[in-house]
């Protein structure tokens, strides 16, 4: 049963994200952590090492269609190596409950955001 939820919320993000262009993790994260019981550390690690395979579908697919600027991702994703060295550190240095906590608090900075944009947009 596990692996069907697995292949739910994969599926699931999978869709959203490339719908909506968010990032897997806004909605992996909380679905490891909430559905399958997988501690805050565990589920952000998982959730970086699922990205890969979409991040090279999503790039080709979206490069066929003329919407990639490759030398611009290339730029910031080798810059953010050290941006991914040092939030790991961060991290794990954590423990679990303020990791969680932390990325609740960004999830609604990010929700707030949003919304305020919208209603901007909406004059």
């Amino acid at each position: 049963m596990t692996v069907l939820v697995e292949l739910g919320c994969g599926l699931t993000a999978g869709v959203l994200a490339g719908m909506f262009g968010v990032g897997g993790g806004i909605l992996l994260v909380p679905a490891m952590v909430l559905v399958l019981s997988l501690s805050q550390h565990t589920a952000q690690a998982t959730s970086l090492a699922a990205m890969i395979p979409a991040i090279l579908v999503s790039g080709v697919r979206q490069s066929r269609y003329g919407n990639v600027h490759l030398r611009s991702g290339l730029v910031i994703g080798v810059c953010s190596l050290a941006g991914v060295a040092a939030g790991t550190v961060c991290a794990t240095s954590l423990p679990d409950s303020t990791l969680r906590v932390l990325f609740a608090v960004m999830l609604a900075l990010l929700a707030l955001r949003l919304a305020v944009d919208v209603r901007v947009a909406r004059g």
